[in-house]
């Protein structure tokens, strides 16, 4: 992970909340558009925009821009390197496919996902658990501290590698558009149905689905290693992330393309990019060197984690590339 020079953050949560807090600011582009999205995902309901296509194009698209844009793309390929693509136009086209996921542009998905596992569960994550379920989950990016908030200065000190590349700076500013198209091609093929089922109601499943990955996975569920966080390993959020609830897995290995590790943790997305691999796409596939070892499993309880005392820093493990 590359970094610039550090910020000055404050020693204290109340010092935090009053500092950062101050005064008041909310998001409201963010917010109006999440709201849109939850009011046309309510118009599911009425039987007269269902179809079987629908629900089929709702599932294929989750998995698209779920699966495929954000588990995949904005997260072990971008954020992480884990592996690389071949040819790098595949690295934009996957992008775009990100952007359709209305979870914003990659450089400042990747700015804040850099920035918590820097900081992951301490004063300075954008989006610990520790502040409140909800404040993980979503409150955090719709009233921002200002340390998180996308300037030019926080890019270029959490995301300099993509904000140097002129194709990812376009799509990251143009990221709005690429949604808005998807829902007009919905709405053009297959009418209200596909929009309302392919288009905003996908959008809100994929949106709450990955957003459990910051609230639930610090929170619930089992800790195979010894890391200096909260984080968790927590199965059902696992299957509607294609194997990104192995949270803990993946912060003890963090720039592993692969974060299920034993062979009841399922992972689709490594799967995917294993797949890729085979046909020539991807390479450089990086891996977890697993310690002969295993840390004991602890569980992990709500109570527990938000009133968590000090952390243990540990180093991350070993990893090895896998061709």
């Amino acid at each position: 992970m590359a970094t610039t020079t550090a910020n000055e953050y404050p020693a204290s949560t109340s010092e935090l909340d009053e500092t950062q807090g101050a005064p008041g600011y909310i998001a409201w582009g963010v917010l109006l558009w999440l709201g849109a999205m939850h009011v046309g995902a309510l118009l599911a309901f009425y039987p007269g925009y269902f179809s079987w296509s629908a629900v089929a194009v709702c599932l294929i698209l989750h998995w698209l821009t779920g699966g495929v844009g954000i588990c995949m793309t904005y997260h072990r390929l971008l954020t992480h390197r884990s592996f690389a693509t071949r040819p790098k136009a595949l690295e934009y086209l996957l992008t775009i496919i990100g952007c359709c996921a209305s979870e914003g542009g990659a450089v400042g998905w990747v700015a804040d996902h850099r920035r918590h596992h820097a900081h992951s569960d301490t004063e300075e994550d954008a989006h610990t658990p520790r502040r409140g379920f909800g404040w993980a989950h979503m409150f955090w990016f719709m009233t921002p501290d200002v340390t998180s908030r996308h300037t030019p200065a926080y890019l270029a000190k959490w995301a300099p590698d993509l904000e140097r590349d002129k194709v990812h700076v376009f799509l990251d500013k143009n990221h709005l558009l690429f949604p808005l198209l998807l829902f007009v091609g919905l709405y053009l093929v297959g009418g209200m149905s596909w929009l309302v089922w392919g288009g905003f109601l996908r959008t809100i499943l994929v949106l709450h689905a990955t957003w459990l990955v910051n609230s639930a996975t610090h929170v619930w569920g089992y800790r195979t290693h010894e890391t200096r966080d909260d984080s968790t390993n927590l199965w059902w959020v696992a299957i509607v992330t294609y194997g990104e609830g192995w949270h803990n897995n993946h912060h003890a290995f963090q720039t592993s393309a692969r974060h299920g590790v034993r062979w009841w943790e399922v992972d689709m997305t490594y799967m995917a990019i294993r797949g890729l691999s085979w046909i020539g796409l991807v390479h450089s596939i990086r891996m977890p060197k697993m310690p002969r070892k295993e840390a004991p499993v602890a569980t992990r309880t709500i109570g527990a984690a938000l009133a968590a005392g000090p952390l243990h820093r540990g180093d991350e493990p070993e990893l090895v590339a896998a061709s």
